[in-house]
């Protein structure tokens, strides 16, 4: 039987209906931006407490978190095709739930990156489980809608995270914002276990072996679809790290206008969302390949335009809110079309697969994102040069990865 094919089984499903299948979902993917927008409004009061320097530094906060996130996804997915997708994900919640009461109480700013590492190491195990489990029972275009949906709330998280973390802010100090992600994680465990039944069968699980591990790596890295479209979302996700990296010292130190980030992510947020509510409306008529294309299209003249915006000196905070608006708003037509290609051929090593491709697009989109934060000199323009530059080369990629197949192919 042709795996890369196959329809996943969704006939004897006895876990929990459509509607609340995504809000679960949708839960544990926000689990790793809960836990990088919150933080955002407590940067300064951070730096101010553990006495960072130089100010640049302080974005280490949220990459920390990035690099544990990506560089333990490759473990989660091996592991959960051996022993099943619930029993490692509870394991991860719990250790999601103890490593953001551990950041909470962190003394010193070694201490709490060190934490902030072994946070996004337990996060990790969300993102990729959840991946796992959708494939378990969904393919194709199927697929593709279904993440739209599950990003459309996904999305809604960056506009009241930072405004969640502002009033934690001023009510009890930075350090409450990780008490609220131990709670989090908490609520995202009890729910896994009360609700969530397995989604692997018996049958399908592959021997936890050195060879079989490294059979599936090589799949997974020489298939031109698998790789191409994990670049892609590498890529534009390194874009959208950047702009994460860069916002809160653009709104807060280039504009002066600190009270103004939560309308900034609420702009965002909504943009982003809307148009993953508009990817679930036009992927079955168009196909997951034709409105990637289109949303990488529209990405990168967006791209374009602020940075020529930017270089030439005319940017204001009403400009960069609009333009960065348009811009990550093409974000939800590309992550769940992306995501979903890169998967379709990959259902009978899922778990490692996702695992795989969720270590590219995540340590690489930290790196990017990274190198575009520390770039900020006080204006736009390395946000910008930044973006233009990771939009153009996703589209690229797309080009390569999603050459037109056969009639015969998933759309």
């Amino acid at each position: 039987m042709n795996h890369a094919s196959a329809p996943a089984d969704t006939t004897s499903w006895q876990g929990p209906g459509h509607r609340e299948f995504i809000a679960l979902m949708a839960l544990l993917m926000a689990a790793n931006a809960m836990a990088t927008d919150m933080m955002l409004p407590a940067l300064t009061a951070i730096d101010q407490a553990l006495d960072i320097h130089p100010d640049n530094q302080r974005q280490l906060v949220i990459t920390f978190f990035l690099f544990g996130f990506g560089g333990a996804q490759i473990v989660y997915g091996p592991l959960s095709d051996r022993f099943g997708r619930k029993p490692i994900l509870l394991t991860s919640l719990a250790f999601y739930v103890a490593c953001a009461a551990l950041c909470a109480v962190a003394g010193s700013f070694t201490l709490l990156l060190a934490a902030r590492v072994l946070h996004g190491v337990a996060a990790a195990g969300s993102r990729i489980l959840l991946t796992s489990i959708i494939r378990d029972r969904f393919q194709g275009v199927a697929m593709a809608k279904l993440m739209s949906f599950v990003s459309i709330i996904f999305l809604l998280v960056p506009v009241f995270a930072p405004t969640i973390g502002q009033g934690l802010l001023v009510l009890a100090g930075w350090r409450a914002i990780f008490m609220v992600l131990a709670i989090y994680g908490f609520v995202a465990f009890l729910w896994v276990a009360l609700r969530l039944p397995e989604t692997l069968a018996e049958e399908h699980r592959r021997p936890l072996s050195l060879a079989k591990i490294r059979e599936a790596f090589a799949l997974t890295l020489r298939n031109r679809v698998s790789i191409g479209n994990a670049l892609v979302m590498a890529f534009v996700l390194g874009a959208l790290f950047g702009f994460i990296n860069s916002v809160q010292q653009i709104v807060f130190d280039t504009f002066h206008r600190s009270e103004l980030i939560g309308a900034v992510f609420v702009m965002i947020g909504g943009a982003m969302a809307a148009s993953s509510f508009l990817n679930t409306r036009i992927v079955e008529a168009l196909g997951t390949r034709r409105v990637l294309l289109i949303g990488l299209g529209a990405f990168v003249l967006l791209g374009g335009i602020h940075f020529a915006v930017a270089y030439a000196g005319f940017e204001t905070l009403a400009s960069f809110t609009i333009l960065q608006t348009l811009s990550l708003a093409c974000f939800g037509l590309i992550s769940g079309n992306a995501g979903a290609r890169a998967m379709q051929p990959m259902g009978h090593i899922a778990g490692t697969a996702s695992s795989v491709q969720g270590a590219i697009v995540s340590i690489g989109g930290a790196t990017l994102g990274l190198a575009i934060g520390q770039a900020f000199d006080g204006s736009t323009v390395p946000l910008t040069a930044g973006f233009f530059l990771c939009a153009m080369i996703s589209l690229t990629l797309a080009l390569w990865a999603n050459r037109p197949e056969p009639p015969s192919a998933v759309a």
